[in-house]
């Protein structure tokens, strides 16, 4: 018998339970209740070392961990009218959005970036559910519009991650708006024959699921993710019948030919450069965590568009 695995462990997670847990040291596992160091779990992005359980991640910090040496550059989005209802339930929208704003550390919802994932240069979205429930509003789709144009103007992949309750309802109709909007950024990368790749993170629900998260190329998520349009519960008290075993989850999905691939976390970067290079009909890839490219690199990636089109203006001549 392992008296360590079988007594002291869960003897220091019982007690670690009962007290406060410090903010910046510890973080308890949702599933299993572990006691995580920050250091090991940010490691392992987020990913609980014992049971596998995928916990909130932020969109910087996806992207430190996605692309090569933690380098990306931001793409600018285009900044909405504020508060155009004028909407006030409880708390008056600009004071939520000041609360989300003081809690993330960022300006919105979505972060939008390019840069290389094993030197294969692409363009990358990634909502953040942490952000008053990654809600899709006007700087959302304004958000997705900005990738796919500048995803169609280096001519790279478009690989967005999505986490959201549905649409914002403090935007009213100006939120749902948002599902044509995307709907036509995705076509513009369809009809420049550009992949779309879309990762569904939990939750991924509402609006968003019946908009851009559903039309990728191919559909990715990781374990365990929720991704329905109405949830589970509000379907039980409309039908009046309990639903199967982990219904809407990314499994069940799997399962019913809904999605492609469930991948965990650290294994996602390596999934999406084949899958990437695959469909842009590249050459296989170096695999694991590539320093970031260097200047030299990134002045050839910026000349590649330019000499591309140059060369098909040539041989129309």
């Amino acid at each position: 018998m392992n008296w360590i695995t079988n007594y002291v462990r869960p003897r220091i997670n019982s007690i670690f339970s009962r007290r406060e847990t410090p903010d910046n040291l510890w973080t308890k596992c949702d599933d299993c209740g572990t006691m995580l160091f920050h250091r090991e779990l940010s490691g392992n992005q987020n990913v609980c070392t014992q049971c596998g359980h995928h916990m909130h991640i932020t969109p910087r910090a996806r992207f430190e961990a996605l692309f090569d040496g933690g380098v990306f550059v931001e793409v600018d989005v285009p900044a909405p009218v504020t508060d155009p209802l004028q909407f006030k339930d409880q708390k008056k929208y600009p004071e939520r959005m000041k609360a989300a704003q003081k809690k993330t550390g960022e300006s919105e919802a979505m972060l939008v970036a390019e840069g290389d994932i094993s030197r294969t240069p692409i363009v990358a979205a990634a909502q953040d559910f942490s952000f008053m429930g990654g809600s899709m509003g006007m700087y959302v789709g304004n958000a997705i519009i900005a990738a796919a144009e500048r995803a169609v103007e280096l001519k790279r992949p478009l690989i967005l991650f999505s986490a959201a309750g549905g649409a914002r309802m403090q935007e009213g109709i100006l939120s749902l708006m948002q599902m044509p909007r995307t709907t036509v950024a995705v076509q513009m990368l369809k009809e420049a024959g550009l992949p779309y790749i879309v990762v569904l993170t939990h939750p991924t629900t509402g609006g968003v699921t019946a908009s851009y998260a559903m039309l990728g190329d191919v559909h990715i998520s990781e374990p365990n993710a929720l991704i329905c349009f109405a949830g589970p519960r509000v379907i039980e008290q409309t039908i009046r019948e309990k639903l199967p075993e982990g219904f809407q989850r990314a499994e069940y999905l799997l399962d019913h030919g809904m999605l492609d691939r469930v991948i965990e976390r650290p294994k996602m970067k390596d999934e999406l450069v084949t899958i990437t290079r695959m469909l842009m009909g590249l050459p296989p890839a170096v695999m694991g965590d590539l320093p970031a490219p260097s200047p030299e690199e990134l002045a050839a990636e910026a000349d590649a568009p330019e000499a591309e089109a140059a060369d098909k203006a040539e041989e129309k001549k």
